[in-house]
């Protein structure tokens, strides 16, 4: 039987702004939620976080800046880019 990706992950469908592009979980994105809800949220965490550029080349190029990388993702780049 043939595993087929998830449709957030192909590359016809763009992702879903919810979950990470790279792990597919949900990324708690404060601007997505207020979008979402029309309710305010407080600061997204991403707005102040520093995403390393090869945490970023991960993301394939049609996905970039549609959906935020989650602080799980975000957190063990940073602990191997420290290990490092």
């Amino acid at each position: 039987m043939a595993l087929h990706p998830s449709p957030q992950f192909t590359e016809a469908a763009a992702p879903d702004p919810r979950r990470c592009p790279l792990c597919g979980q949900v990324n708690q994105c404060a601007m997505e939620r207020e979008r979402e809800t029309g309710v305010a949220q407080g600061p997204c965490w991403c707005t102040t976080a520093t995403f390393a550029p090869a945490l970023l080349a991960r993301v394939a190029p049609q996905n970039r800046n549609l959906a935020c990388i989650c602080a799980r993702c975000a957190a063990q780049s940073e602990a191997t880019d420290a290990a490092n």
